[in-house]
């Protein structure tokens, strides 16, 4: 019978051949034995690991746990997380990285976090799913401790900062062999030569400025009987303006499109409230829409194309705007002064622009 260590180095060799991404990753980490846990953890620049846990696996499933934590060490300093809570966040990444890994046809071993409900989601949706469970006290989760969570060491970011170019180094290297593993979409911006999958820009421009956490104090009354402190729910409305350019080159399909994912998006957030303006040379509609409404649009316009109105609208009406996503083909007149507010421009047509980003939206 194999020893632990060769164990390891035989897994760790197979998936360099198997999976070179999370193989070089993986030969970046340190490993520790740590038989105060139950299983495995990934802190951002270890692995450690229960050490009767892992000589209980086969060397594929070895292959899983070492896949894993490349993945936790490549995600831990990336600023998805926002201001959700630690250790949910921590559980989402976990599923959905698992997730990717089975998909890939790697051996999951037991104990490790996997359902098929949260198949092909993305974290941010797994963690809303949680959360949901928590308010209706199904969730069972046992943390090691009340900082469970993913904490890379904040006093050594030279190597924080080493790893995060090593990890993005090797990410182009493979991905310009076109040898990625499927789904890592899900984690990465990934794209050469600009070819960007829009739905992952707007799904993190809008996540940038979603607000809906946990608070750490004070704590939910509902689980302390349990032994668990965990935090309580705040949800803050997450405030949205979106602007249609109804001046008559818009491509209705592309907008149809652009709507229906927006809807998508919306069903992952469960407080919200977006102001649609529908404007060519003039503000032509204004809707409200608030969280399970139908966000639906009305085109009227055909006139010029002139961007001044929608923000002279916001500046007089809404001046708590923090994102404007703005659909339009970007030929129009702009403002000539920045706004202090993010915009994202939603357009099938690569074009420059004044200020903001443009999301260049493909069929």
């Amino acid at each position: 019978m194999l020893n632990i260590q060769k164990k390891i180095s035989q897994a760790k060799a197979k998936l360099l051949v198997e999976y070179p991404f999370f193989g070089t990753v993986a030969s970046r980490l340190k490993l520790i034995s740590n038989d105060d846990i139950q299983t495995f953890k990934s802190d951002g620049i270890s692995l450690e690991y229960n050490s009767d846990y892992l000589e209980s696996l086969t060397i594929n499933e070895m292959e899983f746990v070492f896949a894993n934590g490349a993945m936790h060490a490549s995600l831990a300093h990336e600023y998805r997380k926002s201001n959700r809570s630690g250790w949910l966040w921590q559980l989402s990444t976990d599923y959905a990285i698992n997730d990717m890994l089975v998909e890939n046809g790697l051996h999951r071993p037991d104990l490790a976090h996997y359902s098929k409900r949260f198949s092909g989601l993305y974290a941010e949706e797994i963690y809303e799913e949680l959360k949901a469970d928590i308010l209706r006290d199904e969730l069972e989760y046992e943390a090691d401790d009340e900082n469970d969570v993913q904490n890379p060491d904040a006093e050594n970011p030279q190597e924080e900062q080493l790893f995060d170019e090593f990890v993005k180094a090797t990410l182009d290297a493979e991905e310009a062999k076109e040898a990625l593993a499927s789904g890592l979409h899900r984690f990465f911006k990934l794209g050469l030569k600009s070819n960007v999958n829009w739905r992952d820009e707007l799904r993190v421009a809008i996540d940038r400025f979603y607000k809906d956490d946990y608070a750490q104090m004070p704590p939910n009354k509902k689980f302390l009987h349990l032994g668990f402190y965990l935090p309580s729910s705040i949800s803050n409305r997450f405030k949205l303006v979106i602007a249609v350019d109804s001046s008559g080159s818009v491509d209705e399909t592309l907008l149809s499109e652009f709507l229906n994912e927006l809807k998508f998006l919306m069903n992952t957030i469960p407080s919200y409230e977006i102001n649609m303006l529908v404007s060519d040379d003039k503000i032509n509609s204004h809707h409200i829409f608030y969280s399970g409404d139908r966000l639906e649009v009305d085109l009227k316009g055909g006139g010029a194309t002139d961007f001044r109105p929608v923000f002279e609208f916001i500046q007089d009406n809404l001046q708590d705007t923090q994102l404007l996503l703005y659909f339009s083909d970007l030929e129009g007149t702009f403002p000539k002064k920045e706004p202090s507010y993010m915009v994202k421009w939603i357009s099938p047509n690569e074009k420059e622009v004044p200020f903001g980003e443009v999301i260049i939206l493909k069929n």
